[in-house]
């Protein structure tokens, strides 16, 4: 049993599903359903169609260099039945899809973290900006009237000596 390929959009096509289009100089192109056949009729381009994974791939949003895809490609080899090596495919199988799977949730959070940090800094602008609306107007307020009238008495006693220092020199 072979899962193919789609040749728009690149997902799986089981047994006895999707469509088959063979072109005059026989090369052979599978479409999962009728909306990827329509698209390649209409000679769209699957890297400008957003729900293609050749858009995603192309866009940077999933995971496009990974060595465990070179086993994908090897798998349609054909091969004579042996049974010792078709239980060890299988098991080698599986262990490449745990492989591609944490892989692709790494990268995945990897995009995440990056969009979580550019909304904490766009969090602590919008509290610079605002934080009249967030800080009480009277928080705070018995220091800054300690401070004024610290600064009142400073600038008292530098009036005064001034004052002391001006009437000297009229001596």
């Amino acid at each position: 049993m072979r899962i193919e390929t789609c040749y728009f959009c690149s997902s799986r096509i089981y047994p006895g599903h999707g469509i088959q289009f063979v072109r005059n100089d026989c090369k052979i192109f599978k479409f999962c359903r009728s909306k990827c056949h329509a698209a390649f009729k209409k000679k769209k381009n699957p890297r400008k169609v957003k729900w293609t994974k050749a858009f995603r791939k192309t866009a940077g949003k999933e995971l496009a260099v990974d060595p465990s895809f070179e086993f994908e490609k090897r798998r349609h080899v054909p091969v004579k039945y042996d049974r010792e090596l078709w239980t060890k495919t299988v098991e080698a199988m599986k262990k490449v899809v745990d492989i591609q799977q944490r892989r692709q949730s790494h990268y995945v959070m990897q995009r995440l973290r990056k969009g979580r940090d550019v909304e904490i800094q766009a969090d602590i602008r919008t509290v610079q900006r605002d934080l009249s609306l967030i800080r009480s107007p009277a928080a705070g307020l018995k220091e800054r009237r300690a401070e004024e009238e610290s600064i009142a008495e400073k600038v008292h006693e530098s009036d005064v000596e001034m004052e002391i220092a001006h009437e000297e020199v009229t001596l």
